[in-house]
């Protein structure tokens, strides 16, 4: 496992930006402008970081 240490750097006075390294960003086949989600869990302070996936449509029922 490879650790990285960022900057977390304020862009607003709503918004934080962390740099993600370029070879993590092919590792995971990103694009620029590509959807994330941010999922905070557990008692410690952590996060994970995934590809968004849009919610599923609900199935029509037949008549």
């Amino acid at each position: 496992m490879k650790k990285f240490t960022r900057k977390l750097t304020r862009v607003s006075s709503h918004s934080y930006t962390i740099t993600i390294p370029k070879e993590l960003i092919k590792a995971f086949k990103w694009r620029e402008r590509q959807k994330l989600e941010i999922v905070v869990s557990g008692s410690k302070p952590q996060f994970l970081i995934r590809d968004w996936i849009p919610p599923k449509k609900p199935k029509r029922k037949k008549k």
